[in-house]
């Protein structure tokens, strides 16, 4: 009972003491980082930090490709089966879902359809425009679309996420964080 309760309990505890640790900290694998430098320049351009990718796939799945979530999304970015064949309309040449690389490239290439939405609403920066990015991501445009609604009821201008960010779930709130922290603390 012990050494099951010990096999559930240490990867918790794991996630949990990692993670403040920065992306480029020994602890996360840098098996990958060639695909998030890649997918990040080819859908963003070289002007947006591809460690935050990198983030995101830590708060997904902790890099794990073999990742399987109850709901069924998949991989390192857990990626819904639903999700994947709206993005293979859109993008044929994205193959595998269970594959790092195409796991990866979907994810990095659904985060751009993201950011495109919200850059339609003008007054957000780069790096705003992200975290809303990663909130979408993790909730649904739709549900933070309604979040950002309610935020301009209340402040008439919304300029930044913390504006946005009371008004969205705790669950998204936690994870665009997370992946804030990673990207920001120090290596």
């Amino acid at each position: 009972m012990v050494r099951l309760l010990a096999l559930v309990l240490l990867p918790v505890l794991a996630w949990a003491s990692s993670s403040d640790r920065h992306v480029d900290h020994k602890q996360w694998p840098r098996d990958f980082d060639h695909l998030f430098r890649k997918y990040a320049k080819h859908y963003f351009g070289p002007h947006v930090n591809w460690r935050w990718f990198k983030a995101q796939g830590i708060a997904e799945s902790g890099l794990n490709p073999r990742a399987r979530s109850p709901a069924g999304a998949v991989g390192i970015m857990q990626i819904m089966p639903s999700t994947y064949r709206e993005i293979r309309k859109k993008n044929p040449l994205i193959k595998d879902i269970r594959d790092p690389r195409w796991n990866i490239a979907a994810g990095i290439f659904y985060d751009r359809q993201l950011y495109r939405k919200w850059k339609r609403k003008g007054e957000l920066g780069t790096g705003d425009r992200l975290k809303f990015t990663f909130a979408s991501y993790n909730a649904g445009y739709g549900r933070i679309l309604k979040s950002y609604k309610r935020a301009l009821k209340k402040k008439r201008k919304v300029r930044r996420w913390e504006h946005v960010a009371p008004f969205a779930p705790p669950e998204t709130r936690a994870y665009v964080r997370r992946i804030q922290r990673l990207v920001e603390a120090a290596p």
